[in-house]
């Protein structure tokens, strides 16, 4: 699974609990674009979360 190339999220691990309490194993992946960014007056692509897209983190080309 892809990482955001600005604030390094990636995916979680953990354990997902049943009503009876039961364990098994879960994944949470997060949301992670492979979107065309401006640097340093050219165009690059990278994956970012839309967490760093919404928040203006990143300007896009």
């Amino acid at each position: 699974m892809a990482k955001c190339a600005i604030c390094s999220k990636a995916t979680h691990f953990g354990n997902a609990v049943s009503h009876s309490h039961r364990r098994s194993n879960k994944i949470w992946k997060s949301n992670v674009k492979s979107v065309k960014v401006k640097v340093n007056g050219g165009s690059k692509k990278m994956n970012v979360c839309t967490s760093c897209l919404k928040s203006g983190l990143v300007e896009r080309a």
